[in-house]
């Protein structure tokens, strides 16, 4: 049952870790600020959530620390997608002009 919650629990962290590492790749790949700002945003909520719940497998029987975390979790939930969305519309009022395909 231990190694089923390692497996688990390296499974979600090695996920996440990825998704966070694509998403700093998609910062510098994409060409305008709105899609950097979609890749950082999306991967950032998806990619800590799999590292938090992750994490959560790697501590069975303490429930103060689950609990902190899920708190954490709850938190980048809210404020990730809100914080984008304030930035996104802060850059349109500043006349930022979403990338369009040239044909």
């Amino acid at each position: 049952m231990n190694f089923m919650l390692d497996a688990i629990s390296w499974f979600l962290l090695a996920s996440g870790c990825f998704l966070c590492i694509t998403g700093g790749l998609g910062l510098f790949r994409f060409p305008d600020f709105f899609t950097r700002m979609h890749a950082a945003s999306i991967t950032d909520s998806l990619g800590s959530g799999l590292i938090i719940v992750g994490l959560a497998f790697q501590t069975p029987g303490d429930w103060l620390v689950v609990a902190k975390l899920g708190f954490i979790l709850v938190f980048i939930f809210f404020t990730s997608p809100t914080a984008s969305h304030a930035l996104a519309k802060a850059a349109l009022h500043a006349g930022q002009k979403p990338w369009q395909k040239q044909t």
